[in-house]
C-alpha cells in the first residue's frame, strides 16, 4: 500500500522471482511489483507466500479501486503540510473488497498529496486529494475528479474547493456512485471517469456528486476523531539520532568536491530531509539498457540488506518505477553510494529525461 515496503516483504519477493519467475520484477507506476512470468498452477503457492509477510494481489488489476498512492517522500518532506498516508491507509481499508465498487466500468486510481509539489500527481488521477489549509487555518481536501493519462491524457478538475475530513470517505462514495451509474459501460476506450467528466462538464458532474453525496453526508462512513487517530497511530517516526547537521553537511561538501562522481549522484539522488543530519535517498531503476523499472532478485535482496543497515529497515516504491531510502543520516551517505554503485543501482538520473516512466 501507497509504496511502503519493509525489508523482509523485499526479501520474500526477491526469493518468489528467483523460484517463480525469472529473477527479477517490475515496479508499477501504482507503487505496487509486478511478476510477469509465473506458471498459473503456481500462483496460489505465491499467494500463500507472500500472506506470510502481509502482502496480497488484491485488486491489483480488474474494473475496481486500485492501490491508493502518496508521495514516496511521505513523512520526512520538507515541503510537507500534513503526512498523507493516514488517509491513504483509510482509504485503503474502505475500498478493499468493497462491495459496491467491485465491478466499475473500468479501473479507478486515488492519490492523496499533502506537500507543496505534486509528487504524487494527482492531476493525473480519476480522483486527486490534496491537503490544504482553508482561511480558518484548518486542513481539509481540495478533491480533483476526471485526470488520466492513457490514450486520451486528461488533467483532474477541482469538483470540491475544501472538504472538511471527517466527510472524506462519504465524498469519495458519492463521486463513484455517479461514476458507477454513469460510465460509459459499452466502449472500454471511453470507459474511464475522466471521458463522463468531460462528456457532463465539470460543473454539472460536481453537482450531480453532490446530490449523491446529500444522502451519505453523516452516515455511518463518516469519520471520527478515533478513527482518524487509529490510523495515525500507524506512523510514528523512527528512532532519529541526534546529529550534528552543520558538521555533517561541511564533511559531506568536501566529499562530494573530491569525488565529482559522488557529488552528482547525492545532487540528482538525495532530497532534503525534515530532520536535522538525514537525506531522503533515491535509488535510481533506470540505467543504460534495462528497462525501467526493472531490478533483479540479488538486487532486491541487496536494497533489503541497506534499508537494515543504513534507513531503518524500510523501502518505498515510487510511481516514477523507482525505490526510496527515506531515513539515510548524512554521514552515512557515501558508504551507501559505494554500495549501490557496487550493484548498479547509483545511476544519478532522477528526474532526468532517462528517468522516464515505462
Amino acid at each position: 500500500p501507497y509504496g511502503l515496503l519493509s525489508s523482509a516483504q523485499v526479501r520474500k519477493v526477491a526469493q518468489l522471482s528467483r523460484e517463480y519467475d525469472k529473477g527479477y520484477v517490475h515496479m508499477s507506476t501504482r507503487q505496487n511489483i509486478q511478476m510477469n512470468w509465473p506458471k498459473l498452477e503456481e500462483v496460489p503457492d505465491i499467494l500463500a507466500e507472500l500472506a506470510t509477510v502481509q502482502m496480497h494481489a488484491i485488486q491489483t488489476s480488474g474494473n475496481c479501486i486500485r492501490n491508493t498512492t502518496t508521495d514516496q517522500y511521505a513523512g520526512v518532506a520538507t515541503d510537507e503540510l500534513e503526512d498523507p498516508r493516514p488517509w491513504c491507509e483509510i482509504i485503503r481499508q474502505w475500498s478493499t473488497l468493497h462491495p459496491e465498487f467491485a465491478f466499475l466500468p473500468r479501473k479507478f486510481k486515488i492519490a492523496v498529496c499533502g506537500t507543496e509539489e505534486d509528487r504524487a500527481a494527482i492531476h493525473a488521477h480519476d480522483i486527486g486529494l490534496e491537503l490544504v489549509e482553508n482561511d480558518a487555518g484548518e486542513v481539509g481536501f481540495k478533491v480533483l475528479a476526471g485526470g488520466g493519462l492513457g490514450r486520451t491524457p486528461v488533467i483532474g478538475q477541482e469538483i470540491c474547493e475544501w472538504l472538511e475530513k471527517k466527510h472524506l470517505l462519504t465524498y469519495l462514495e458519492a463521486i463513484l456512485r455517479v461514476y458507477n451509474q454513469n460510465g460509459r459501460r459499452d466502449n472500454k476506450y471511453k470507459a474511464r471517469i475522466k471521458i463522463l467528466v468531460k462528456a457532463m462538464g465539470v460543473e454539472a458532474f460536481a453537482e450531480a456528486v453532490d446530490q449523491e453525496w446529500a444522502a451519505l453526508k453523516d452516515g455511518p462512513s463518516t469519520l471520527t476523531d478515533e478513527e482518524i487517530q487509529r490510523a495515525k497511530s500507524f506512523f510514528s517516526a523512527p528512532d532519529y539520532a541526534v546529529l550534528d547537521a552543520d558538521a555533517t553537511s561541511e564533511a559531506l561538501a568536501a566529499r562530494c568536491t573530491d569525488e565529482p562522481i559522488f557529488g552528482n549522484w547525492v545532487k540528482r539522488n538525495t532530497v532534503a530531509h525534515k530532520v536535522a543530519g538525514y537525506r531522503i535517498v533515491n535509488i535510481s531503476l533506470k540505467p543504460t539498457g534495462i528497462a525501467p523499472g526493472d531490478i533483479t532478485d540479488r538486487q532486491l535482496e541487496l536494497v533489503a540488506d541497506l534499508a537494515d543497515e543504513f534507513s531503518f529497515g524500510e523501502i518505498r516504491s515510487t510511481h516514477q518505477q523507482n525505490l526510496v531510502l527515506a531515513d539515510v543520516p548524512m554521514e552515512q551517505l557515501y558508504a551507501l553510494w559505494q554500495k549501490l554503485q557496487a550493484a548498479g543501482l547509483a545511476t544519478a538520473n532522477i528526474g532526468y529525461l532517462t528517468d522516464m516512466i515505462c
